[in-house]
């Protein structure tokens, strides 16, 4: 039997609506992305869109293909077995990310025994779009004679795809089938990837409702935020309040769709977490997943109904058959209801492409040490979705050098719920790791050994225990250090006096130490014990200590001149409440510790200033009314000055379009700022003298030197960029040194970056306006003739903004919000672009 290639043009006027119809759910569709990133589309949404409304233009002509509707794949087809043998390893094809040249495929369609209708099976390899496959590379079987019911042939050298073909059983069906294939072999190679693609999105969506069905609203709250990001999903949250069965519903829409969190549309972009682009690149972590494109429906699979709409013939007509791994099975989903009268159903199956395998390329979400003997050991890994949803990593361990010079190797298994692979039971008692040793992840992605990130590892296997600085207090509850031991692997601590327990409050450091806070209160000075309970071990480890009574005792005040704020030294200072130096009254602030030594931070409301420099004696008085003697040293003023001017120079040639800076409290980050002090008070400046200028938000200091004009005028200059570092940015603020001795933190100017703008372009015909250049990520909003939000994160070079009534655009710097640097907009001309250089 032939082919029919011809089709007749359908009437106008179906065409015409069922195209208008088309065009709505499109323009639905961009709409929803404009919801996820307000501003101008990323160069891969844009693609996509306008992809998609080619792909609706040229299938115009069809009406059948007009007239379909799209559904999702909610129907049971038959099953296949298939397994693939590669050197000597035999593997079920759910655990196969791709084939090569010389595998051995051997497939067997797993049809109920009362099945009426009769199939014939074809395998066909393909090499390409453009490049028809020969004959011989097309293989049948008949599934109704159990003699010849089973496919069993090698994967031919320049094979690239692969599909199956379920035929029913009439004349010269086979024929066309093959027909088919050869003559345009292009749209089947686009089948074989869009089926993979919707295949590995569905095995993520199932994986998330596996999951979730099991368990009750509590769980499912606490679990679903790690479980979304394990496996790049993005859900609707009001959907976890509610009972097992309508929420799973809710998060399935019409039961297998595979959309999650947006009922009014099926777009990939509203279910998956993240950028697109940030979602190709983890989905090309099998050949499957990349193919080049972004995936644009999870339960659609775009419009393979219209992509094999171009063989439907008088006898035949194809529809795609969505495979999903089920317990070594490949279950056959369709969204066509298939026919058994003619034009007959030819059901089109992908399997995995044909190419070099491409490893996932994971990534460690916490790098301190984890505990090799905690009850639930989970290695935090992400960046690779296809881990937790297929079965393509297998036989995965992690392998733990040892202190015998041994390796151990524990298997692991992929939990999405839990953030990573979880470790096995380790045995006891727990082994010695090697020192400075990194276990590693290991395994096989398909038939290709697979290794994977390291990981740190601690034992409680050797733990010794020991008290690091501090002195235990009683009276109070006191901060104690504790190193020599596995802090990762700590479960319980106590306070043990006297047969009496008490629990202690720990934390395990990043650097492997263990931080207590050990209460004493109420406890008599004497010997005490610290029980140290670790995961794995069978008794705690005892630490004996001695906590000591601490005398009230008292080494001294010491104040600058002018300040009203000292700082008492001493031990025991909790008890201390007020300060009296002559008339002036020091009342208890912050209370800290350095080393063994309270330090106490005590304020005077007022008449602090008539201190004079000098040794003096105070008077503290304590909680229960005792008064102490304090020597008291007022030390010489703090420097004291006052900004006078600033002005600011440029470093490094000007950009293309200038921005300009209305707030004059504002330095761009490539300005030189230079500005001038006065000396307040009895300050003198000297040679010698710094500025430290620090940028609060990050932290970054500088100390610049000073020129003098004479001892009461000091001139510095400050080049941001170089001093503080790329990443400086906010409020600045400056103090005067000199010597040992630090002026008070006074407001210099705010720091900010700013955007390099190469073009303006504006169209002649509309009303918008293209802005190019780099680091456009530093603004956060536009306005002109509206606003315009920057997305967080934007990497793009260009931003579409609209044209501006007063030719002017402000742009609202990350940095200092409520600043604007302003642009100068060009007017249109009759050509379409007009760029200011």
């Amino acid at each position: 039997m032939r082919f029919m290639h011809r089709f007749y043009p359908p009437p106008a006027e179906p065409l015409l609506t069922a195209f208008q119809q088309r065009h709505q759910r499109l323009q639905h569709w961009q709409s929803g992305l404009h919801g996820v990133v307000p501003l101008t589309p990323s160069p891969l949404r844009t693609a996509l869109r306008h992809a998609a409304l080619a792909c609706l233009l040229l299938l115009a002509p069809a009406a059948s293909v007009l007239r379909a509707e799209t559904t999702a794949f909610d129907l049971a087809g038959p099953s296949l077995r298939v397994l693939v043998t590669h050197g000597d390893i035999t593997l079920p094809l759910s655990q196969v990310p791709n084939l090569s040249a010389g595998d051995r495929i051997r497939v067997v369609a797993d049809l109920p025994a009362e099945q009426s209708a009769q199939y014939r099976m074809v395998l066909a390899f393909l090499r390409g779009a453009t490049n028809p496959p020969p004959k011989d590379w097309l293989a049948e079987a008949r599934t109704w004679k159990p003699k010849e019911a089973t496919i069993d042939v090698r994967v031919p050298e320049g094979a690239q795809q692969a599909l199956i073909f379920l035929v029913p059983e009439t004349g010269g069906a086979i024929d066309g089938v093959a027909k088919a294939v050869r003559e345009q072999p292009g749209a089947f190679v686009r089948a074989s990837q869009e089926l993979n693609q919707a295949m590995l999105d569905r095995t993520r969506l199932e994986t998330f409702l596996d999951q979730v069905r099991r368990r009750e609203p509590v769980e499912v709250a606490r679990i679903s935020p790690q479980l979304a990001d394990s496996l790049a999903i993005k859900l609707d949250s009001a959907c976890l309040l509610r009972q097992p069965d309508p929420r799973a519903a809710c998060l399935a829409q019409s039961g297998n769709a595979a959309v999650l969190a947006d009922s009014q549309t099926s777009s990939i972009a509203q279910t998956l977490a993240g950028a697109p682009a940030n979602i190709a690149l983890q989905l090309s972590a099998t050949p499957q997943g990349g193919f080049g494109y972004y995936s644009g429906y999870i339960g659609v699979v775009r419009d393979l109904a219209r992509m094999l709409g171009a063989f439907q013939s008088a006898q035949l007509r194809f529809i795609p058959a969505l495979g999903v791994p089920r317990e070594g099975r490949m279950e056959l989903l369709l969204n066509t209801v298939p026919s058994f009268r003619k034009p007959q159903s030819v059901l089109v199956a992908a399997l995995p492409t044909v190419a070099p395998p491409i490893l996932p390329v994971l990534s460690v979400k916490d790098i301190g040490p984890r505990c090799l003997t905690a009850p639930t050991l989970t290695l935090p890994v992400g960046g690779a979705p296809l881990v937790f949803s297929t079965g393509y990593a297998r036989a995965m361990t992690l392998r733990v050098p040892t202190a015998a010079g041994t390796t151990l190797d524990l298997p692991v298994t992929a939990n999405p719920a839990a953030g990573g692979f979880v470790v096995g039971d380790v045995g006891t008692p727990p082994v010695t790791l090697a020192e400075g040793a990194e276990a590693r992840l290991q395994g096989f992605w398909g038939f290709q050994p697979f290794d994977g990130p390291r990981f740190r590892l601690a034992s409680p296997a050797h733990d010794a225990w020991r008290a690091d600085g501090a002195t235990l207090v009683v009276g109070r509850d006191t901060p104690l250090t504790l190193s020599g031991g596995a802090a990762a692997c700590v479960a319980q601590v106590w306070l043990e006096r006297d047969g009496e327990q008490r629990a202690v409050t720990w934390n395990a450091e990043a650097n492997g130490t263990l931080s207590l806070k050990v209460p004493l209160a109420g406890i008599e000075p004497g010997p005490v014990a610290l029980l140290i309970r670790s995961h794995g071990m069978d008794r705690p480890r005892r630490l004996d200590l001695r906590a000591y009574a601490e005398a009230s005792r008292i080494t001294g005040f010491t104040l600058h001149a002018g300040d009203r704020t000292g700082m008492l030294a001493g031990t025991r200072l909790d008890q201390v409440k007020v300060l009296e130096i002559g008339a002036v009254i020091f009342e208890a602030a912050k209370l800290g510790r350095e080393g063994t030594a309270d330090r106490l931070e005590m304020a005077a409301e007022s008449a602090a200033e008539q201190l004079k420099p000098g040794e003096l004696t105070g008077r503290a008085t304590l909680a229960d009314g005792r008064t102490v003697r304090v020597p008291v040293r007022i030390l010489p003023a703090r420097p004291r000055s006052t900004p006078i001017s600033t002005s600011l120079e440029r470093v490094g040639p000007a950009a293309a379009v200038p921005l300009t800076l209305a707030d004059a409290g504002l330095v761009p980050q490539d300005a030189r700022l230079t500005f001038s002090l006065r000396a307040a008070g009895s300050t003198r400046f000297a040679a010698g003298d710094r500025v430290e200028v620090e940028a609060i938000e990050t932290g970054a200091s500088t100390q610049l030197p000073i020129r003098l004009q004479d001892d009461r005028v000091a001139i510095a200059t400050l080049d941001p960029a170089s001093a503080l570092g790329e990443s400086a940015r906010g409020p600045l603020r400056f103090r005067l040194v000199q010597g040992d001795v630090v002026g008070d933190w006074q407001p210099l100017a705010t720091l900010v970056r700013l955007p390099r703008l190469s073009s303006i372009s504006c169209a002649a015909d509309n009303n918008t306006c293209t802005l190019a250049g780099t680091g456009l990520f530093l603004i956060s909003r536009i306005t002109g003739a509206a606003d315009a939000v920057v997305p967080d994160g934007f990497t793009g070079s260009t931003l579409q903004v609209p044209r501006p009534a007063d030719g002017k655009l402000r742009l609202y710097l990350r940095d200092a919000p409520s600043a604007a640097a302003t642009v100068d907009v060009p007017a249109a001309t009759a050509a379409s672009r007009n760029k200011v250089q």
